[in-house]
């Protein structure tokens, strides 16, 4: 079975499943291709523009026209270049980010795809990156979950850049405790030893975008960079499909 013939297998499964209603309003059409999020739901998303912070991305709203790093950059240890962000992690993206990753709501994955690449291959496509690496997430917690939303988000932006793609030279080697409820110091800390490379991956010289799927304060995907970076890595960029605020 070609990739395109299961595909239009799926969706016609998820449709008898899942009729063509909004999943998150519930009262409106959408379809299976689009994440079941109807248009009034996807109007509400917001997407990120300048001016942001330079390192970071953080949005800001006023007429800044020169490049900047916000508060939170200049206080902080950062070991990627940058990081960018397609959409503001807030209402219906918010909600759908939660419910693919705790509840495994993999009909909304066309929706959060889309969102991502409207934005990052655009900004991505003019650079020579070699290789595209989610954020992992410990044996233990993938386990749990099934799956690693990351990982399909990057393969999803591997694939639109036509670059590699691996998932398995990062390894998270502590299960951390949850970030939410931690302030910024804290969730340094937590991470601060939590990523290793496996033996023998050494990305010497090599530039590379490294894709989760929300960032916040930028200490998960710092620690990350971190290891890249000792190891050789030319370059570290971050993209996710939300951005905390």
């Amino acid at each position: 079975m070609t990739a395109a013939a299961l595909r239009s297998w799926l969706n016609a499964g998820l449709a008898f499943v899942y009729p063509e209603a909004c999943q998150l309003c519930g009262e409106c059409r959408a379809k299976v291709e689009e994440g079941l999020v109807c248009p009034r739901c996807w109007a509400q998303v917001r997407f990120i523009k300048p001016p942001y912070c330079n390192r970071c991305g953080l949005p800001f709203d006023g007429a800044i026209t020169s490049s900047f790093e916000c508060s939170n950059c200049r206080e902080m240890d950062l070991h990627f270049s940058s990081a960018r962000s397609a959409v503001v992690a807030a209402g219906v993206v918010l909600e759908t980010i939660h419910r693919y990753k705790y509840q495994q709501a993999m009909w909304f994955e066309p929706f959060l795809a889309d969102l991502f690449l409207r934005e990052a291959l655009p900004a991505l496509r003019a650079g020579q990156w070699d290789c595209v690496l989610p954020v992992p997430l410990h044996p233990t917690k993938e386990r749990a979950r099934e799956f690693n939303q990351a990982g399909r988000l990057a393969a999803h932006l591997a694939a639109g850049l036509k670059i590699s793609l691996n998932e398995s030279a990062l390894r998270r080697v502590i299960p951390t405790s949850t970030q939410t409820r931690l302030t910024r110091e804290q969730r340094a800390a937590n991470v601060r030893r939590a990523f290793a490379l496996r033996p023998g991956r050494k990305p010497d010289g090599l530039r590379l975008i490294l894709v989760d799927d929300v960032f916040t304060t930028g200490a998960t995907t710092s620690a990350c960079a971190k290891v890249l970076r000792d190891a050789g890595a030319a370059e570290v960029c971050v993209w996710t499909v939300a951005r905390g605020l």
